[in-house]
């Protein structure tokens, strides 16, 4: 019978005894690439825990660059690049089947945080990739697959001006078909992630100076200017969408309690589910600065700094992903929620503007937590994501990932049916 359900029609045959089916093909592939990245872990284990207490910010990332080209270079017919695309820090692994064929990437985060580390688990997400697109390469040539592997150093995660984006703005991308990736937690194992998009609002107000006891109404006072701001932007949250996030504060007060003050300034940070809605809210948010200026005879100076789009994640890419997931034993909880129900993070990331340039893949993945249960960006965190059970836990993700793109690799026509999908949750997004 034929079952339809989203735009995806399952055609059910039957079978003779013996005959591979797509099931037992996958099975043989899940079991190659779990005994594959078994072997494997022997040689990652050294190099994330020398990334994880070798912690370096954004951008900066010149041990971990070190130690990860170097390993890369020691495996069999990669093309390495080190300090590509203008970055130091930078780098481009490639593996070419010789066979034309779609063309998949595995991101590989390195940075970490002032002062608590790797409490964003970068080092995880660094050795998932690097299994996943070791993994992938072993199944391409067992198998004779077409198509080409990429890894990609993506320096700077941490901050508003991601190594992906400036990698994406330089052409690093321009022949890849999907790009995948992965982020550790301790509440979430899901393919299907939304992250926030956000930007910051950098405003300053201009008056005019005056005496405030012998002539206040000679001065325009830019403080006030950015206290009615402030406050209209507390009465617009009554009627923002729930999954609007905006937080502010005053970077310059005046300079004196006697004065009319001359100079005031502060700063917005906005957050919203979609690039699209980011837009309408900054627009918004900019009205409640220039009520203020108009409000008081200040000049208003508002500066938009873009940070991150949201995450748009590919379906039949995290259908694959939970399918390999599932197969591997002892699956850890929490379950990979059900099929088509995303997993909402309300934190960003650079893959979020990946996402808006080919099908992705950011999956979240839960670790064993610390002794006080702490989140990502916690030192409890930073603790958790060094141990052994983190790291056999990115193993299995590596697994996952692989599994995803082997399944593009082999799967004729399969890579035209992402993008299709991919087109119309990207127009969903933009709407």
């Amino acid at each position: 019978m034929d079952i339809e359900d989203d735009d995806w029609v399952v055609v059910h045959k039957e079978t003779n005894e013996g005959e591979n089916d797509g099931q037992k093909v996958d099975d043989d592939f899940a079991s190659q690439i779990d005994e594959f990245i078994e072997v494997l872990q022997a040689c990652l284990w050294p190099l994330n825990t020398f990334i994880h207490g070798n912690p370096e910010l954004a951008f900066k990332e010149y041990k971990a660059h070190k130690v990860l080209t170097d390993f890369m270079r020691s495996r069999q017919d990669w093309q390495v690049s080190t300090s590509a695309y203008g970055m130091e820090t930078a780098w481009v692994a490639v593996y070419d089947s010789g066979a034309a064929g779609p063309v998949v990437s595995f991101n590989v985060e390195m940075d970490a945080l002032p002062d608590i580390g790797h409490a964003c688990g970068h080092n995880l997400i660094a050795m998932a990739s690097l299994a996943a697109g070791l993994a992938t390469v072993e199944m391409v040539t067992r198998h004779k697959l077409p198509g080409k592997v990429f890894l990609f150093g993506t320096p700077g995660e941490e901050g508003m001006d991601g190594g992906k984006i400036r990698l994406l703005n330089a052409g690093a991308y321009e022949s890849v078909d999907i790009s995948m990736i992965s982020h550790p937690g301790i509440l979430n194992n899901s393919p299907l992630v939304r992250t926030t998009a956000f930007s910051v609002l950098d405003v300053e107000y201009f008056g005019h100076a005056a005496h405030a006891a012998k002539s206040p109404w000679l001065g325009i006072n830019a403080l006030d200017a950015l206290i009615i701001a402030y406050n209209a932007v507390s009465v617009l949250r009554q009627q923002t969408m729930p999954t609007d996030v905006i937080g502010m504060r005053i970077t310059n007060g005046g300079a004196a309690s006697n004065i009319i003050h001359v100079y005031a300034a502060g700063v917005c940070v906005l957050r919203a589910a979609t690039a699209s809605r980011l837009k309408e809210l900054q627009q918004k948010v900019s009205d409640c600065f220039r009520a203020g200026a108009q409000a008081t005879g200040a000049r208003v100076d508002i500066k938009v700094t873009d940070g991150y789009a949201d995450h748009v994640p590919n379906r039949i890419l995290a259908s694959s992903y939970t399918k390999y997931w599932n197969m591997l034993p002892d699956v850890p909880n929490p379950p990979i929620p059900t099929e088509g129900q995303f997993t909402w993070i309300q934190s960003s990331t650079d893959q979020g503007n990946i996402s808006y340039a080919m099908p992705s893949v950011n999956a979240s993945f839960a670790i064993p937590p610390g002794r006080k249960g702490g989140q990502p960006h916690s030192i409890d965190f930073e603790e958790a994501s060094g141990t052994e059970g983190a790291f056999l836990r990115s193993m299995r993700v590596g697994k996952a990932l692989a599994g995803t793109a082997v399944d593009v690799l082999k799967t004729p026509g399969l890579m035209k049916t992402i993008k299709e999908q991919w087109r119309r949750d990207i127009d969903a997004a933009e709407a």
